[in-house]
């Protein structure tokens, strides 16, 4: 067998391997910096990393200069409340922040302030939608610490360094523990996209992955089919995109369950992920990991929250994007995928809103398909924001409205559109500058068929001896003579109708 097949062949083999024997048990820890305007324990301005000049932001506390004292950032701790509460945690009345220690260049200090034992939120829930219906994951804990700094390796002239910018270091961190209740690539997939609307959605984090504001490390075990004892775990670390921590989770999944087939041992280590060759790679095996010696952090006290702040913050919460996503699927008759989508981000789950207002007679449905279509390609696209559209819901359902009315057919709906979204203007201005007014006369129209008929005398004869298909050619031609403009309606019956005439008296 060709080597490129043999590969196949045991990527097949290993993936029914998995289905058949094992079941997946994969928990996430997900660190996602929280939006604040300082540092968690200074007053250093918390600055865009990938656009900074490095180590522009930075005082002696997050320099972790000798004899200098941290202040704990209220506004990270409203934050790390508002996030616990809406994953169901229960917030804790004293939590308390420790010391992590371990020597690495992008931590100054030479220890993280974290928290260890005692976390800001414990035992939450977040419940996520698949295939196979509601899933609930369980959230073991929510808790705050400081980001670290980050390191760029430089290779010059064949020598090797790395430089510290420290504009990252003691920004406010919230790391979310699940408990390792997920057992499907989809669940996953689910829980993470899931987490990150959330956050979005209370404004406390910008979900931008690429600038690294959320990374994910995952727990990946695998365990016979009816086993209910866990296997031996490994831990991904590092996963900065969706799709990074999907295949390095697909990838050690199959590999687990390939060493279990020949009857090899799955060690207990720490993995990184290769990119570039798609595959998981140790970076410390259990006998190397770090024993952090955690203690208390003796210069902040204990966190102490009220119960009134708390609840503060609970009638504060806006509403989430699950009960958005059903609210809009009750009102607005939305598939489960639609909903979804629209409000993974709140600002297009307004655009969409306000353009269903606005709508006359399309029905929501259409501005649903619209904006999660023509929309979604023109911001991927274009790299904009919804927010930089030059196009209003107004502006949409105007649109759209025209559409439903007849007044324009799909394929010049779609041109109104492109011409809106560069110049700005609406609807029914583009439509009457460019003359593209839907043709709905129904003797122009035939006319047209007519002579469309006459002219390709070939094809008619192949559909007169039974090439049916060619209907929808004569109706491209028919379209084309018309400018785009033709009625589809009134141009589908009409072409059917003068066919069925030339088809009843061809002769037999």
């Amino acid at each position: 067998m060709p080597r490129g097949c043999l590969a196949i062949h045991h990527f097949i083999r290993d993936k029914i391997l998995l289905i058949m024997n094992y079941e997946p048990v994969i928990g996430l820890e997900v660190h996602a910096e929280l939006a604040t305007r300082t540092k968690m324990f200074c007053g250093c301005r918390v600055v865009d990393t990938t656009s900074a000049a490095p180590n522009t932001s930075v005082c002696p506390v997050c320099a972790g200069m000798p004899g200098t004292l941290p202040v704990l950032n209220r506004t990270a701790v409203e934050y790390g409340i508002r996030v616990g509460l809406a994953l169901g945690c229960e917030i804790m009345p004293t939590s308390i922040f420790a010391r992590k220690n371990y020597f690495y260049p992008d931590l100054p200090k030479g220890y993280q302030i974290s928290q260890y034992e005692h976390p800001l939120a414990v035992n939450g829930e977040m419940i996520v939608d698949t295939t196979k219906g509601e899933r609930v994951i369980r959230i073991r804990r929510a808790h705050l610490e400081e980001d670290t700094g980050k390191l760029t390796h430089v290779t010059d002239n064949d020598e090797d360094y790395s430089l510290v910018d420290l504009n990252r270091a003691g920004v406010p961190l919230l790391e979310i523990v699940s408990e390792p209740d997920m057992h499907s690539l989809e669940e996953v997939r689910a829980y993470a996209t899931g987490l990150r609307a959330i956050l979005r959605a209370l404004g406390v984090n910008s979900g931008d992955m690429e600038k690294g504001v959320i990374r994910f490390e995952a727990n990946v075990s695998i365990r016979p089919v009816g086993s209910t004892e866990f296997g031996t775990r490994v831990e991904i670390k590092n996963l900065n995109s969706f799709r990074a921590m999907e295949r390095a989770v697909a990838y050690e999944l199959d590999r687990q369950a390939v060493l279990l087939e020949r009857g090899e041992k799955i060690e207990q280590e720490t993995l990184g992920w290769d990119e570039t060759n798609q595959r998981t790679y140790t970076q410390r095996s259990k006998e190397e990991a770090h024993d952090y010696r955690y203690f208390p952090e003796p210069d902040i006290p204990p966190l102490v929250v009220e119960s009134g702040w708390v609840e503060e913050i609970r009638r504060g919460l806006p509403e989430l994007p699950r009960a958005r996503a059903l609210r809009l699927r009750e009102i607005y008759k939305l598939a489960a995928p639609q909903a979804a989508l629209l409000t993974s981000d709140g600002e297009i789950a307004d655009y969409f809103e306000a353009c269903s207002a606005a709508l006359r007679k399309a029905p929501p449905r259409t501005a649903a398909i619209w904006i999660s279509g023509e929309l979604f390609a023109y911001i991927n696209q274009t790299g904009l924001q919804f927010s930089d559209l030059r196009v209003s819901p107004r502006a949409l359902a105007e649109l759209l409205d025209a559409l439903d009315s007849g007044e324009i057919n799909q394929t010049t709906a779609k041109s109104v559109l492109a011409e809106m979204l560069a110049s700005g203007e609406g609807a029914s201005e583009v439509i009457a500058e460019k003359n593209l007014g839907q043709v709905t006369d129904n003797a122009l129209i035939a006319g047209l068929v007519a002579e469309v008929i006459a002219a390709y005398p070939a094809e008619l004869a192949s559909y007169l001896g039974g090439k049916e298909t060619l209907a929808n050619w004569f109706f491209g031609q028919v379209m084309r003579a018309a400018g785009g403009k033709a009625s589809p309606v009134v141009l589908k019956d009409e072409l059917e109708k003068q066919l069925s005439v030339l088809k009843h008296h061809a002769p037999s």
